[in-house]
């Protein structure tokens, strides 16, 4: 019965979490961002939250919103989301990232915001709060494929966003299993000026 409450607690359906509209949602997250230090960020689907821009956070907002059937707010709830990026900016917060190479060719919101987005993306990977790498098409993955993405929160909570819900992890076995796939991950990437490449190519892919 523990075991079974215990799971309960993790998994939220967007239609609850959201049920008054994304910016509430977005909201909810922000103590949670602000007292993190360590960030350990997967993606194998979309540049993830605190590296994206105003346009590309608003096509995603925007899809959602029309998919959910949610009431529109969403021009609020782009602007928590753009202040909640005042982490990567401020303060002793540490952002590793890995995104699959897959994610630089994913056109979201068209060719413009596609290639602002990979602009911005250049940009940030300099900052000295972020590490970025990204793991190439043709990298090896025989022993480590690509997984759901996920956020690790420190060392106390791992997040993970399903189609149906939102899964947040907070066993400690389960968070050193993520941190674990996390580090297998990141020895896939590449970083540094091999990783700026990746997306420049990809730039030149958007702008034809």
């Amino acid at each position: 019965m523990a075991s079974l409450e215990a799971i309960e607690g993790m998994f939220v359906e967007w239609r609850h979490m959201e049920r008054t509209g994304l910016k509430k949602a977005q909201e909810a997250v922000v103590p949670r961002w602000e007292r993190t230090r360590h960030f350990r960020i997967y993606s194998s689907k979309l540049i993830p939250g605190p590296l994206q821009t105003r346009a590309y956070i608003t096509a995603i907002l925007s899809a959602l919103m029309r998919r959910r059937g949610l009431r529109d707010d969403v021009e609020e709830a782009v602007q928590v989301r753009v202040d909640k990026q005042h982490v990567i900016h401020e303060g002793d917060h540490r952002f590793a990232v890995v995104l699959e190479e897959s994610v630089l060719r994913a056109p979201i919101g068209g060719a413009d915001v596609m290639a602002g987005q990979l602009g911005h993306l250049l940009t940030v990977s300099a900052l000295p709060s972020i590490s970025l790498g990204i793991i190439p098409l043709d990298a090896d993955r025989s022993t480590m494929w690509p997984v759901e993405g996920f956020f690790m929160f420190d060392d106390a909570e791992a997040t993970v966003e399903l189609v149906s819900g939102h899964l947040t992890v907070t066993q400690p076995h389960e968070i050193a299993l993520y941190a674990g796939a996390f580090a297998e991950l990141a020895a896939l990437a590449m970083y540094g000026k091999a990783a700026r490449a990746l997306i420049t190519k990809a730039i030149q892919a958007v702008d034809g």
